[in-house]
């Protein structure tokens, strides 16, 4: 089964329902898909299997998406913050190609060989059209590739992961209802057009029925404008979009009382940026959603339920829930490992393994699945004994200290429930005794705050092990514009022997 096809199966019960755009204009799922199919015959003309998105979000993005799917080429979002030298060298390797690409930024891309750029003036002038000519659907393309989506690449250069039909289909299909949504529902995208959640977006959205809003790009003013100029019902942010969101709320007084369901993912969520959310936005159902590119999406999720019971619970055991990601999806098996591959105890920290239809596990010419369809995902976490799932960062974050595995995120957790500090990271920096120490690099509301204080505060609720070290403040930490915190960044500028 291909992408176009959940497309096709609104169009066809529901054309006159609104698909995409603004409430004072826009396009319905009929017209979206008779723009898609003019797309998708115009790029069965050139010669090429990949389609390249390079821009902001916009309305053209989804209707890009499903035409690529009807011509038989793979969608292929591209990083356009990159530096001009590193975005060439992808946008390279996915020649032979047809482009398209932001007006204003086509002449960082202009020349690569292979590569054939449309302005995305000219794709919006002919494609996104509010009464266009129904177009005559394309054969199924034996192309089972749907998506390309380039890693960050934190180390090395970036890989392509793909994603095929039925990896994101099976997402869609096992997770959204056929119809779903209300009429009048209506979904804010703010995250960037090449993350795997706007990609699911458009599938989730277009499959349940529910128009698609886009925030070209981020900022928590307009974020929260556009949710209450356009009845907003639902959206999806990650941990540092919500925190500023909130201190926007409370400036205006916005109370956002058209908004029923906020997701949230791409980042580890502080406690008290979600208990704080919880009590300023009390008529908004709050998930948790955690998943990865290689798996589709959402893999586990923490419900709106879960959420209220956890909030409101003087119980440790329950009142913990909210850091954690929630249960596996019914689809989803889930184990945690050790080392040796055998599975961890409840509370046991080791690495996730998750399989799946939805898993991909796979990128350009290399399979990163077993045989078996176990995908190891990298990432350090616990499953409690009730089957919530904890995240503790990726492996590569773990603190080896004396032979002792450290998670960053759990001293983390204890920093920011210190009233005083807006931001923490926590690190291991090189040491010659120990092989590494534990580090943190503080954002401070107090500009004189006591680092003893802050020492005895992580001792008082952990142990002597994992007390930071070394203490570093900042007047900000670097996150990528998925809200993952860049460590690597923070490590290689302090990283120094002692």
């Amino acid at each position: 089964m291909h992408i176009p096809l959940l497309l096709d199966l609104m169009a066809d019960v529901a054309p006159d329902r609104m698909a995409l755009g603004n409430l004072d204009g826009g396009l319905d799922f009929g017209a979206m898909r008779s723009n898609a199919r003019a797309a998708a015959a115009w790029l069965a003309t050139c010669g090429t299997d990949k389609a390249v998105f390079v821009g902001l979000n916009g309305n053209a993005l989804p209707v890009l998406m499903f035409a690529s799917g009807m011509a038989g080429c793979s969608f292929v979002p591209v990083n356009y913050r990159l530096p001009d030298a590193e975005l060439r060298k992808l946008i390279a390797r996915t020649v032979p190609s047809v482009v398209i690409v932001d007006d204003d930024m086509a002449a960082r891309i202009e020349g690569i060989d292979g590569a054939t750029l449309v302005t995305r003036s000219e794709f919006e002038a002919r494609f996104l059209l509010a009464s266009p000519a129904e177009g005559e659907p394309l054969d199924e393309s034996t192309n089972d590739i749907a998506v390309l989506l380039f890693t960050s690449g934190t180390t090395g250069e970036p890989k392509a992961a793909v994603l095929r039909h039925a990896n994101l289909t099976s997402y869609v299909m096992s997770t959204v209802e056929f119809m779903g949504a209300d009429e009048d529902e209506a979904a804010l995208i703010s995250v960037p057009p090449y993350h795997i959640a706007g990609i699911s977006a458009v599938l989730t959205s277009a499959y349940g029925g529910r128009r698609l809003v886009y925030l070209p790009a981020f900022t928590a003013e307009e974020w929260v404008a556009a949710a209450a100029r356009e009845k907003i019902t639902h959206a999806m942010v990650v941990p540092t979009m919500l925190d500023r969101i909130l201190d926007v709320l409370e400036k205006t007084g916005e109370t956002l009382p058209a908004l029923r369901a906020l997701s949230y993912g791409g980042g580890r969520m502080p406690e008290p940026v979600i208990a704080r959310a919880l009590d300023r936005l009390p008529h908004v159902d709050f998930v948790n959603a955690y998943g990865l590119t290689e798996t589709s999406s959402t893999i586990a999720l923490l419900g709106a339920e879960d959420h209220r019971a956890a909030f409101s619970s003087s119980d440790a055991q329950v009142r913990r829930r909210l850091g954690s990601v929630g249960k596996p999806l019914p689809s989803i098996e889930l184990e945690i490992r050790r080392d040796d591959g055998t599975c961890c105890a409840a509370d046991e920290p080791g690495e996730i393994y998750v399989r799946g239809e939805q898993v991909s596990g796979e990128y350009l010419h290399k399979k990163a699945i077993a045989d078996d369809g176990w995908f190891a995902t990298n990432d350090a976490g616990w499953l409690d004994a009730d089957g919530y799932l904890f995240v503790d960062g990726r492996l590569d974050d773990v603190i080896v200290r004396g032979g002792e595995n450290i998670s960053p995120g759990e001293i983390e957790d204890v920093l920011r429930q210190h009233a005083e500090i807006a931001d923490v990271a926590v690190l291991g920096l090189p040491c010659v005794q120990w092989g590494e120490k534990v580090a943190a690099v503080i954002v401070s509301r107090n500009p004189t705050l006591d680092v003893e204080a802050l020492s005895q505060h992580v001792r008082n609720q952990l142990r002597s092990t994992k007390t930071p070290e070394s203490w570093f403040f900042r007047d900000e930490l670097p996150y990528n514009e998925t809200g993952k915190l860049l460590r690597r960044v923070l490590k290689a500028e302090l990283a120094k022997p002692d």
